[in-house]
């Protein structure tokens, strides 16, 4: 087998930066990825807007997320036996910035929600959702990466996914 000499050149890169916060969170803004809420209850309902959700497992059905430890939604979350997690709509960018917004009364109207399985909220007009049980909170740095096992759910939302990308959130684009 014969590699064309043009197989073998090595692709320009920039020239490496040393790790650190600013690097990691510059890289990520260049990965795409979906929007959803975690929500949780306690004295009070909480929830936050994530992009770091992912499925973890089919079989137990687990999810994991991040959170960090000094969020106001943290405390609630530190505590809570079940957790909800809402798949945003491309429709609802303001939803997303409302969860995202530090110091916002985030069920205030316009928000709609009703109390779901086991308590948790749950908010209408989502692409899909579920309410799952904690299984492991992980320390992670100045996170924690929360494990939970979906218990119920639906996933008949209509319409097409939010996203995050380059600080804004965006919709898919056709081709």
């Amino acid at each position: 087998m014969t590699v064309s000499p043009e197989l073998r050149t090595v692709p320009t890169i920039g020239a490496p930066r040393s790790a650190s916060p600013d690097l990691l969170r510059s890289v990520f803004r260049r990965h795409a990825a979906g929007v959803a809420v975690i929500t949780a209850h306690g004295e009070r309902p909480v929830g936050f807007t994530a992009t770091s959700l992912n499925s973890v497992a089919a079989d137990p059905p687990l999810i994991s997320f991040g959170v960090g430890t000094g969020s106001s939604s943290w405390p609630v979350l530190a505590e809570a036996e079940h957790i909800g997690v809402h798949i945003l709509g491309d429709h609802q960018e303001e939803l997303a910035a409302t969860f995202a917004r530090s110091g916002a009364d985030r069920f205030a109207d316009p928000t709609r929600w009703s109390r779901g399985p086991e308590g948790v909220p749950v908010l209408d007009g989502v692409l899909a959702w579920l309410v799952c049980r904690v299984v492991a909170r992980v320390p992670a740095g100045d996170h924690r990466i929360v494990i939970a096992q979906a218990v119920a759910g639906d996933p008949d939302g209509a319409g097409r996914p939010l996203l995050y990308h380059h600080g804004r959130f965006n919709g898919l684009r056709d081709r």
